[in-house]
């Protein structure tokens, strides 16, 4: 397992030999204690998944740990247990709890956060927005208005539970649990009582109305002139935020807007706005706003550009130049419902999509701002360059590369050639060696070739792979998609009606594959857009006119 922001590995020389540190480790438990919590295993190296076979760990070191963490932080609290690992090696169960309304520190007065998988301080500049982040963090399960679920809304309460159940990335536990049981899990509820985010999700319009600062989201379109010449509102509290990102996405044309740019002798459409990368900042936006502040999310579309506005700041711990390497979940009960449900991805890798989505369009990177009260976030629609594109269409087609592959070839492919630190920059990429992790197989794959040692290396692709990715030849053709041979006879028969399948095969191209093109045609004959005429060698072909209008 990882490290992440709710989980981390120590050794087991962290406490116990002439090695112990044991600040170290109370100062973990202050980062985890003031984000949502945690969970250390102690016994376990960093790059081991399980303890040595032979560890055992004796009960005192258990005792020490209860004794010793609390005498050396301020509103920490813990829970210590002895676990036995497949390998039978022995190791320890720390777990941290979530400081809910306190900041919790060092006895010597020093203040930590969790961000992602690193432990940062807390200096006294953000002491006031730590403290207004614990406000947001509890809004989420508080029982404020004593509703009980039954009063819930029915509609929203059966699509929930249906959610759920269909869901993949929900275990197979969670499904076999009651309906009431499903509530307290998502902490929907309390004791039977609506939660703000009960009410939030599965509540009535009125009773979402009554909550402090329910989203509400506005579209705006400009012209070229930046003058408004179209708006939406949703500020009624009838949707949660599952059908809100729906109906925005469902229901706003701009998002099927695309433009036609050339792949050889076909045409490819690449969106203005991709509807993926839209649900995610949304998605995003909903999650990760703060909720005990007044503010609407805006939608506001440019003639170049999307802006998406979120009302607050970042969490703490995220700064617009590492968004892409750190993640802090505000309201981590909502943010485990939307990716539950697949309305965003995981912790960590959302903005990793939206990267990988946009670079792969060959589109700029999303640009983040954070101004005195708002994040916002702006995509770009245009195509940076067609060279591009196409570099990025066949490295998919011929390789399989991972995301973070994906998005270092596409900043590479973009930059033309990058030296390390500025793409380590890029990247946001402290660690020795770490280029290298983002950059995996494809210097060994040849996509990307290097010049230089140490800090002065550039990075840049391949030549010769950038020459064929602009070919259009033979092989491109013996390879030829099922759909693009289809629209290809379509083509031909619209110029030149009653055809031989000779004749056919010459225009369109003579390496396409005879028994394909043959297989091709006699499945358009079954779907009656293709009609002939004659028989054996002297068949013609021509085009059903009905079926092609």
């Amino acid at each position: 397992m990882e490290e992440n922001s709710i989980f981390d590995k120590k050794s087991l020389k962290l406490i116990t030999g002439k090695t112990a540190d044991w600040h170290e480790l109370a100062k973990d438990c202050v980062c985890f204690a003031n984000s949502v919590g945690g969970v250390i295993h102690i016994g376990i190296e960093d790059k081991e998944d399980f303890p040595p076979k032979e560890q055992k760990i004796n009960t005192s070191i258990l005792e020490k740990i209860r004794k010793t963490i609390p005498s050396l932080t301020i509103n920490v609290a813990i829970a210590v247990r002895k676990e036995i690992a497949e390998n039978k090696g022995e190791f320890i169960i720390l777990s941290i709890y979530r400081s809910s309304q306190s900041i919790a520190s060092t006895t010597s007065g020093k203040y930590y956060i969790r961000v992602s998988d690193d432990c940062k301080p807390v200096w006294p500049d953000d002491m006031a927005r730590l403290a207004s982040d614990k406000n947001a963090f509890i809004w989420e399960e508080k029982v404020v208005k004593q509703i009980h679920f039954s009063h819930a809304d029915n509609n929203k309460l059966d699509a929930f539970v249906n959610d759920v159940n269909v869901s993949e990335r929900v275990s197979s536990f969670v499904k076999e649990m009651s309906n009431e049981e499903k509530l307290e899990h998502y902490f929907l509820i309390n004791n039977g009582f609506l939660t703000n985010l009960g009410i939030l999700w599965i509540g009535t319009k009125q009773q979402r109305a009554s909550l402090h600062y329910a989203p509400s989201i506005q579209f705006i379109k400009y012209d070229e002139l930046d003058k408004k010449i179209n708006k939406r509102v949703w500020d009624d509290f009838s949707k949660n935020p599952k059908e809100l990102i729906n109906e925005i996405l469902n229901n706003i044309p701009e998002w099927n807007e695309f433009v036609e740019v050339s792949d050889g002798m076909f045409r490819k459409n690449i969106y203005n706005y991709d509807p993926e990368v839209i649900r995610e900042l949304l998605a995003n936006a909903l999650a990760h706003r703060n909720y005990s502040m007044r503010g609407d999310i805006f939608i506001n579309i440019f003639t170049d550009r999307v802006e998406i506005h979120s009302p607050g700041l970042l969490p703490l711990g995220v700064t617009p130049k590492n968004i892409l390497t750190k993640s802090v979940q505000r309201n981590h009960l909502l943010a485990k419902l939307l990716y539950d449900l697949k309305l965003m991805e995981k912790e960590g890798s959302g903005y990793d999509r939206v990267y990988e989505v946009l670079l792969s369009s060959a589109k700029h990177l999303p640009v983040v701002d954070e101004s005195d009260d708002r994040v916002v976030v702006t995509v770009y629609k245009t195509v940076i360059d067609a060279k591009v594109l196409q570099i990025m269409q066949k490295a998919s087609s011929e390789f399989s590369l991972k995301q973070k592959e994906v998005i270092s070839l596409g900043m590479i492919g973009q930059a033309g050639n990058i030296q390390a630190l500025e793409l380590a920059e890029l990247l946001n990429i402290k660690r020795p060696n770490g280029l290298q992790y983002w950059l995996g197989s494809l210097t060994d794959k040849k996509l990307i070739l290097s010049k230089g040692k140490t800090k002065g290396t550039i990075y840049y692709v391949n030549p010769t792979f950038l020459r064929t990715a602009n070919f259009v030849g033979k092989t491109t053709l013996k390879r030829i998609e099922p759909h693009r041979l289809k629209e290809l006879i379509i083509a031909d028969l619209k110029d030149y009606p009653h055809s031989l399948i000779g004749e056919i095969h010459s225009r369109i191209g003579k390496e396409i594959n005879s028994r394909s093109l043959k297989m091709k045609i006699d499945q358009l004959i079954n779907e009656n857009i293709i009609t002939k005429s004659g028989g054996n060698r002297w068949t013609k072909y021509s085009l059903n006119i009905n079926a092609v209008k």
